[in-house]
């Protein structure tokens, strides 16, 4: 008797178990690069045409104050992947082609935690987290990698750099073709996602696809070029749009939708100095590279049927280190053993009544450097120099001051080394406090008009510094992790 109650226990527990596993769903993130807020139809561009993500928007949430961590390549990809802030993992700035780290192999990523959870994982597209054979996608949790070990610049096309070295080309860990045409990134990253979800439609899966595109140097294929109404910048955004429409087909074909959660969003805001060559940050102030608005704030769509509201707005503060524990409460995961800094943002996500930010505050860094704090409405920027375009754009992919000054090398360390190859200068902001929900630009300092928000955010920037660090006030955190390094 006994002998068959348990026998039955166990048998309701693996249907019980089944049923779980069943309702897990898939989870696609399309990740462009340097995309800017104000680039998609959907958030107010009225030149570039992208009806599959506007789709994406009407059948889901549009969040329009998403942010990531700092606005720069590596550092916002190592916070998506390890729910962390940046700098907690030593992942500051954007490696390149002679960067001996990489994530820790002690950090547990978001595709290591899903296939240890039975997901089928791939990466298609811009790696950024190490070159290096233990930093390699497929060392880090992917069953399957095809794409770049950093940015499309980071080669003989730099548009400013000359002498690098070949762009390689990875599929798995192994290197299988060199400067490949990068008018073919989009197309390419696009079928082997469509691929891969119609050989693991029957299991969960985890599809990163971290475009290439629209980083310059940017490139539209044959059937793209000269087709849009904002010149070759519109032509490339607007082939991104047809891929991510492809994705979605796919998944419609395979019956996928109400089981797959698709995220859009970009890594950044835009690289202003490219002039024509670069995006739009619509309302928001400076780009790429900074810690205003258009640095780090950016377009955001997420869709799951039945599970996050359609046609919805939600203006809520979010950030891409609150994905991981989010992806991992829905999809049974387990929490990363060390600490990170995100939190589950489901209730928002659906649209629960009074469902708010879990954060008191985000906190946004340039490099190793404390710059701003947003809490509720209001953004604190802290006393620091920051990098705004060098004089009037151009239209030829060059940037702003292409040909007035030398670039720094390569190997120059932080942001300023990268901004001086990329027609940047220095300019600097004291004290500064913003009203987000009126000033959308970060155009009026009303610090003098309400210094109790301004005091109450400065606690709570001196509490981030203890944590995190800040090389402005010579603060070593005491939560800060080494990266990974290899010879």
């Amino acid at each position: 008797m006994l002998r068959s109650q348990l026998s039955l226990l166990m048998l309701v527990a693996g249907s019980l178990s089944a049923i779980a596993d069943d309702q897990r769903p898939n989870i696609v993130i399309l990740f462009a690069d340097d995309m800017g807020y104000g680039d998609l139809a959907c958030f107010g561009n009225t030149k570039i045409r992208t009806p599959h993500i506007d789709q994406l928007a009407r059948e889901g949430t549009r969040f329009t104050s998403f942010y990531v961590s700092q606005p720069v390549c590596t550092a916002s990809r190592a916070s998506l992947l390890t729910g962390c802030y940046a700098n907690r993992v030593s992942m500051s700035g954007a490696l390149n082609h002679l960067s001996k780290v990489g994530i820790h192999k002690d950090e547990q990523m978001l595709q290591e935690l899903l296939k240890a959870k039975g997901y089928a994982t791939a990466c298609y597209g811009k790696w950024h987290l190490g070159d290096r054979p233990p930093f390699l996608p497929t060392r880090r949790g992917f069953d399957d990698f095809a794409g770049i070990p950093y940015s499309n610049d980071n080669g003989p096309l730099h548009p400013t750099v000359p002498g690098l070295p070949p762009l390689p080309f990875y599929r798995g860990d192994k290197i299988i073709e060199k400067d490949p045409d990068q008018a073919q990134f989009t197309r390419r990253f696009t079928d082997l996602a469509i691929e891969f979800i119609a050989q693991h439609q029957h299991e969960p899966f985890f599809l990163y696809v971290p475009h290439v595109m629209p980083h310059v140097p940017i490139f539209a294929s044959e059937a793209f070029r000269g087709k849009s109404n904002a010149g070759l910048y519109g032509d490339v955004i607007e082939e991104l749009d047809t891929g991510i429409g492809d994705v979605l087909a796919a998944l419609k074909r395979y019956n996928l939708e109400t089981k797959t959660l698709v995220i859009f969003l970009s890594d950044n805001g835009p690289f202003l100095s490219y002039g024509t060559h670069a995006g739009s940050a619509g309302p928001l102030r400076e780009g790429k590279l900074t810690t205003f608005e258009g640095g780090v704030r950016v377009p955001c769509v997420m869709r799951w049927p039945g599970k996050i509201p359609a046609q919805r707005v939600c203006d809520e503060p979010l950030m891409t280190i609150d994905l991981l524990p989010t992806l991992c409460q829905l999809t049974g995961a387990p929490l990363p053993r060390r600490t990170i800094d995100g939190k589950d943002i489901s209730p928002v996500l659906f649209g629960e009544k009074n469902a708010r930010t879990p954060h008191d505050a985000y906190f946004f860094y340039a490099g190793d450097e404390l710059h701003a704090v947003r809490s509720g409405k209001w953004k604190l920027h802290l006393p620091h120099e920051y990098l705004t375009v060098a004089g009037p754009t151009r239209t030829d992919g060059k940037p702003a001051n292409h040909g007035q000054q030398k670039p720094e090398a390569m190997t120059s360390s932080g942001l300023r080394g990268i901004a001086s190859r990329h027609g940047y200068k220095v300019a600097k902001i004291e004290l500064s406090l913003y009203d987000l929900e009126t000033d959308i630009g970060e155009t009026t300092n009303v610090a003098a008009q309400h210094p109790e928000v301004v005091q109450r955010l400065v606690a709570l920037a001196e509490a981030a510094r203890v944590e995190l660090g800040d090389s402005l006030t010579k603060t070593v955190g005491k939560g800060v992790r080494p990266c990974g390094v290899s010879e």
